[in-house]
């Protein structure tokens, strides 16, 4: 018996541990969040390594949710880098803080490396805390259902020109407190990951349906279109304050499956306009199925 608990003690100590702050301001109603580094984080990458960054936020609302830089090629990070919640002190008994730390994968879904879960009501924040603690191996988040969005594709080769039209979403996730979002969608243009040049549709207020017929035309010679890919991404437009994104979608190099195949259908079927609705994926840049409409 002793032994399977020292079993399930290393097997959770080897997912790592990470090392934070926090602090309460009762004049400004302040809880500050200080990621510091983490040690002996798992390699996730087949080449021994990862590339680590941790999301915090706070249960049950999840409204507000922040995101450390990603540091490359390190299983030892150091973040140094802080962040604030304003909530009153009263409210914050009722909530668990979140530290979730993943691997970032730039093509595909970004692997849980581990987290720590704090119910505030354990927490004596009348003095600034500074702890490490393991990370726990945890739950799977159920899949937001962000909405889909219509889009239609054309490649030239001769003209060297892919053009992009923005048709139409829907089923929106509710992003304002009213019910509804104000959406834009941002297309942006990367070779071989690295970002050319990027476009925005007009922003559509209160809707979750709306509709854009917005097209954008890049230049691509067709020796270069094999590793070019369309990031597609859907915000909540906010005039006060930084825009919340929906969801992301990728098309072309580096999409998985379904994606990169009708790519290349396209690619093969020049001059034709191919038209697909895409399954708006995380915001963290999940790319789902997409199905051809015509």
């Amino acid at each position: 018996m002793d032994r399977e608990d020292g079993k399930e003690e290393e097997e959770k100590e080897s997912l790592g541990k990470l090392e934070y702050s926090l602090d309460y301001n009762f004049t400004d109603n302040q809880l500050i969040v200080g990621i510091i580094q983490a040690q002996d984080l798992p390699a996730m990458d087949m080449g021994g390594t990862s590339d680590p960054y941790v999301k915090v936020y706070m249960l049950p609302d999840k409204k507000k949710k922040f995101e450390t830089k990603v540091q490359r090629k390190n299983l030892c990070p150091v973040f140094n880098e802080t962040f604030t919640f304003k909530i009153p002190y009263s409210e914050l008994g009722g909530q668990t803080l979140v530290l979730q730390v993943f691997d970032f994968d730039r093509f595909g879904k970004h692997d849980t490396i581990g987290e720590i879960k704090i119910p505030m009501n354990t927490v004596d924040l009348g003095q600034p805390i500074h702890e490490w603690k393991d990370l726990v191996g945890g739950e799977k988040e159920e899949q937001e259902k962000l909405g889909d969005i219509c889009i239609s594709l054309r490649y030239v080769p001769t003209a060297g020109k892919l053009t992009v039209n923005i048709m139409e979403a829907k089923n929106l996730k509710k992003m304002d407190v009213g019910g509804l979002s104000d959406p834009f969608v941002k297309v942006v243009l990367q070779h071989n990951g690295k970002r050319l040049k990027k476009k925005k549709t007009s922003v559509k207020q209160n809707t979750l349906n709306p509709y854009f017929n917005e097209s954008f035309s890049f230049e691509i010679p067709f020796s270069q279109i094999q590793k070019v890919q369309v990031v597609i991404t859907v915000y909540d437009y906010d005039k006060l304050g930084s825009n919340d994104p929906i969801g992301k979608c990728w098309i072309g190099y580096g999409a998985s499956g379904v994606g990169l195949r009708h790519w290349s259908d396209m690619l093969a079927n020049p001059r034709r306009p191919w038209f697909s609705n895409l399954v708006v994926g995380t915001p963290c840049g999940v790319a789902w199925r997409l199905n051809w409409v015509a």
